[in-house]
């Protein structure tokens, strides 16, 4: 393979050190790696030191733009590779006479890129937003960073992601620091604690909160010292700051540092203050040298720093935070050296050159499949359902498929089609268009190897005859499109009306090559209209397999909410229904008989976060004890962890049922819609009733037996998993459309 990387030669800090340690890296796995640069300096006459094959163009920026589409089409590269804002301008004015990928790595936020720097901004800053958009594809260097740029409109099928890594092989020696700093006049102590930056002096960096932070802390461990290495524009305003702040003699600008292992080998944290950045060296660089860390949680950042397991996370800004960290690692030697280990490890693992060296060809073979697609090969899946509504159930179905694609091949191309496309674009970082947008279906299902009609009540007329039409329509679309077409997990009924079940039956036996059912029930509704032609297979729905949020996160969730993370509470998932009003005096009824005789705390938790709180309202005006309301958009991991604290849960909602089933949480289901039936006789529980029958007794009496019930959450868990392994079918019924490994 042969790759052709550009860059300005100008570069310093870890943009530098990103390019170093690729190419070099690339060259020891036998890739043609030529590196061009477009102006000569330090940083091209490094990496050739390197024996990275460098070359220097000398005739300007724009000079340049011939001799190096002349030097690129006679070098037969596979892919040009850019890094900067300029090797991005040049990138794009050459791509249109290029028959090769040109792709860009993303180290920063561009929009943040010349803070305070207005004439910057309105020139490079412009011109590199514009080149970002006409390149290929582009490799983050951060989820994070990743996710921003699908915010703003990139397509996340031409987004990538890299973490920068670094030789831990290297090892970095402690340095006689009295006589490293001595140099810079910078008097130390031996009781001396030592808090370092590495960065450029830029508002990026918000080295001003820091030194704001030191000042707070040394209040209370005089100890404390900071040495600053790096240059920039805010040079003279930050030595101002320290100052007026009286830190003159407790901080030091070391300026631009060559050698930063001695100067990490010097200090006893490493801090980043940064409002912004992609995934900076600094942090593997100080984790190579056993520094415990403090840094703000931005970007890549918590990739390698998890709170008080490989370091502290405090917010940008936070001043008081920071000072806090500060005053916890100066007083504390065996937890600052715990942390500077666990660091070590994490960086050793995770963020080595090796693993960044495999990362960069994985996306090189990625970014080849890529062209072959865009040039007419058949790859990917369309997936439609209904999805963009605010329902959490729905989307958890789309969450778990979109899983279980990106199990069978990471690189698969995703399309999905959803009634808030940029939503469901943000939330699940692929390609979408609107449902209704019939030339992109048409286009999508061309392009597509699978078309996956995705989960849920999709085939019924109860709420709708138009939905059930419009997914018949796209079945047939997809087969003549030439797409293997699979309906996914999913439920088939109620169908009222004699019209719809013929046409019905007729479409799916014409179109449908494989059928994943989440129940039985389904079964014999296809046989009731006559379906016999495609394979059906029994699963279970998607949504079981999904993972419930990390467990401090939903603590911090339900502590912003005044509720005990440790409490007693029951949940109730309810939704408007035909006749609710009526029935809202019920569930206060249940709610408050589970507060009076168990002690539970009612939760009301909204799935539909845009119509669910309507039904909670019309039961907690009638209450009189305690209650909390979590109305807000969730995903469903943090649903599946606030489920998971429960003591019981009482549910109308199927996903309500589906997760706390999931999680082995007694159960009392309040059944609508014959799918909640069936998915509760499905796992062989009969602790329900129908909506129509609802009343006090029985209600109450539902309470009990669940809470009855509590001991035998291992038994509820088993039967999930049983019906997990079923689950699969859906997986391996798609790896066989697709031809994929399972």
């Amino acid at each position: 393979m042969k790759v052709i990387h550009l860059i300005s030669g100008g570069d310093t800090g870890g943009a530098r050190t990103h390019v170093y340690s690729l190419l070099s890296c690339l060259c020891r796995r036998g890739v043609e790696v030529q590196l061009v640069c477009f102006v000569g300096g330090p940083f091209a006459e490094g990496a050739a030191e390197l024996g990275i094959p460098t070359t220097v163009l000398p005739r300007g920026f724009f000079g340049s733009v011939r001799p190096l589409l002349h030097m690129i089409r006679e070098g037969n590269y596979d892919v040009v590779h850019c890094h900067g804002a300029k090797a991005n301008l040049m990138g794009a004015i050459l791509k249109p006479f290029l028959k090769m990928p040109v792709i860009t790595t993303v180290h920063s936020d561009y929009r943040l890129d010349y803070l305070n720097r207005p004439f910057a901004a309105a020139t490079f800053g412009v011109a590199n937003r514009l080149a970002l958009r006409v390149l290929d594809y582009r490799v983050c260097v951060s989820e994070t960073l990743r996710a921003r740029l699908i915010s703003r409109g990139f397509k996340p099928n031409d987004l990538y992601t890299i973490y920068n890594g670094l030789d831990f092989s290297h090892t970095v020696a402690k340095t006689d620091r009295a006589a490293y700093f001595a140099q810079y006049q910078f008097r130390i102590a031996p009781e001396d604690v030592i808090v370092g930056i590495a960065a450029r002096l830029d508002p990026v960096k918000d080295i001003p909160t820091l030194l704001r932070a030191l000042k707070l802390a040394r209040e209370t461990c005089p100890e404390l010292k900071l040495a600053i290495a790096g240059e920039g524009m805010q040079r003279k305003e930050l030595e101002s700051l320290a100052d007026e702040l009286g830190l003159r003699s407790a901080v030091c600008f070391l300026g631009w540092v060559s050698d930063l292992d001695a100067f990490y080998g010097a200090l006893d944290i490493n801090a980043l203050s940064s409002l912004s950045e992609g995934f900076p060296y600094a942090l593997p660089e100080g984790a190579r040298a056993h520094l415990a860390t403090v840094a703000t949680n931005v970007g890549g950042v918590p990739a390698i720093i998890e709170n008080n397991v490989t370091g502290i996370l405090i917010e940008p800004g936070d001043t008081e935070a920071l000072a806090a960290a500060l005053m916890r690692y100066a007083s504390d030697l065996d937890y600052r050296r715990a942390m500077g280990d666990a660091l070590y490890l994490k960086g050793q693992a995770d963020f080595s050159e090796e693993a960044t060296g495999d990362r960069q060809m994985e996306i090189y073979d990625l970014v080849r499949r890529a062209e072959e697609h865009r040039h007419g090969k058949r790859d990917g899946v369309v997936i439609c359902g209904a999805y963009g509504f605010g329902n959490a159930g729905d989307e958890a179905i789309l969450d778990a498929i979109i899983r279980e694609m990106r199990i069978l091949d990471e690189a698969l191309p995703i399309t999905v089609f959803s009634r808030r496309p940029k939503e469901t674009r943000n939330h699940c970082c692929v390609n979408t268009y609107h449902t209704f947008s019939l030339l992109r279906l048409h286009s999508a299902m061309k392009n597509a190897k699978l078309y996956i009609n995705g989960g849920g009540n999709l085939m019924q007329d109860v709420t709708s005859r138009y939905s059930l039409w419009y997914y018949l329509y796209t079945l047939r679309t997809a087969h003549r499109s030439g797409c293997a077409v699979q309906m996914y997990g999913c439920g088939i009924g109620p169908l009222l009306y004699e019209g719809d079940r013929r046409l019905t039956g007729k479409t799916i036996n014409e179109n449908v090559d494989v059928i994943t059912l989440r129940e039985p029930d389904s079964l014999r509704v296809l046989e009731a209209i006559g379906v016999t032609k495609p394979k059906i297979l029994l699963a279970s729905d998607p949504a079981l397999t999904l993972p419930g949020a990390p467990e401090k996160q939903v603590t911090r969730l339900l502590e912003s909410h005044g509720i005990d993370p440790d409490g007693k509470y029951i949940a109730f998932v309810l939704r408007r229904w035909k006749g609710f009003e009526e029935k809202s005096t019920v569930f206060a009824a249940a709610a408050l008989y589970a507060y009076l005789h168990y002690g539970l705390t009612p939760v009301f938790l909204c799935i539909n976060h845009r119509t669910d709180h309507e039904a909670a309202a019309m039961v907690v005006r009638h209450l009189s004890i305690p209650y909390h309301v979590l109305s807000e958009h969730m995903g469903s991991g943090m649903i599946i962890g606030i489920l998971a604290r429960m003591k019981a849960v009482v549910s109308m909602r199927l996903h309500g049922l589906v997760f706390a089933a999931g999680q082995g949480v007694p159960l009392a289901g309040v059944s609508y819609d014959p799918k909640v039936t069936a998915f509760l006789d499905y796992i062989e529980q009969d602790n329900y009733i129908d909506f129509s029958e609802l009343e006090v007794t029985r209600m109450t009496g539902l309470i009990d037996s669940a809470i009855q019930l509590s001991d035998q959450r291992q038994e509820l868990r088993r039967r999930t998993e049983l019906l997990n392994e079923k689950e699969e079918n859906n997986r391996l019924a798609a790896a066989q459309l697709l031809k994929r490994e399972a």
